[in-house]
């Protein structure tokens, strides 16, 4: 089973669900590269006014990447590379620049490269199950520049910077006071609250709402150009004894003892 991505469709709102049932929906290569195919066609889409988000199920919007697939997928330098700046990215950027208004809706794990998807949104609402962060100093390996930058630009430097160097997962009302959710809800009441957000968004005016999106992009200023040797250092964990140690202690399930080489 490699996961899926669902698509169902409710007059002018459409609910796009990360699917992977038995590992809390862990995105695989496969579930980034047809969330991109999906995002794509359904920004296209006249008659389309906002994208719900979601992880399938009630138990999490998404546990981060599915870490099991990594030897396979994610192995060297060479694919590490495609896998973070074609797959992820790929998938990250059509999401952010959807032309329609975009809602996450979670609960559970929201971690990791959910978080990411999340952090894309124009809405992230959460039932007050949901748990938040990047936890991946446990296995030896540090984020890519460009699923960072979202992050970055949603909580700031100093929010930033906790949840990558202490790797802590929060809960959802921690994480709404430190700026990462729009808003908490009871979880028997988030979907009420999800379809509700949505049909109001639905009832703006298509274009000023493509028009905001589009305004705000442009005046969010992007970093400056990273230098080849920069791009170049994001990817030179992968021949550092820590990520094997982090790696190897991830997939049977022991605390790491990482020796910083």
């Amino acid at each position: 089973m490699t996961g899926s991505i669902l698509v169902a469709r409710d007059g002018v709102v459409a609910t796009v669900s990360l699917s992977n049932p038995g590992k809390l929906n862990a995105l695989t290569a496969a579930m980034w590269r047809e969330l991109t195919r999906v995002m794509i066609e359904l920004s296209a889409l006249e008659d389309l006014r906002c994208i719900v988000l979601r992880g399938a199920g009630r138990k999490a919007f998404a546990a981060g990447a599915d870490i099991a697939e990594f030897a396979r997928v994610r192995a060297n330098v060479g694919q590490g590379k495609h896998y973070h700046r074609e797959l992820v990215n790929g998938a990250l950027k059509v999401v952010g620049e959807c032309r329609h208004a975009t809602v996450a809706m979670i609960h559970g794990p929201c971690v990791g490269g959910g978080l990411e998807i999340a952090c894309q949104c124009d809405l992230r609402i959460s039932g007050e199950s949901g748990r938040f962060g990047v936890p991946i100093n446990r296995l030896g390996f540090a984020i890519a520049y460009d699923e960072l930058s979202a992050l970055l630009a949603l909580a700031g430097r100093a929010v930033a910077l906790e949840i990558l160097v202490e790797g802590r997962v929060w809960n959802a009302r921690e994480a709404l006071a430190k700026g990462l959710l729009t808003r908490v809800v009871p979880d028997d009441g988030l979907e009420q609250e999800i379809y509700a957000t949505a049909q109001r968004n639905a009832e703006g005016a298509p274009l000023a709402a493509r028009r905001h999106k589009k305004f705000i992009r442009r005046l969010t200023p992007p970093p400056e150009p990273l230098t080849p040797q920069q791009s170049e250092e994001n990817f030179a964990y992968f021949n550092t004894e820590d990520y094997r140690i982090g790696y190897d202690a991830f997939i049977h399930k022991k605390k790491p003892k990482f020796v910083g080489r």
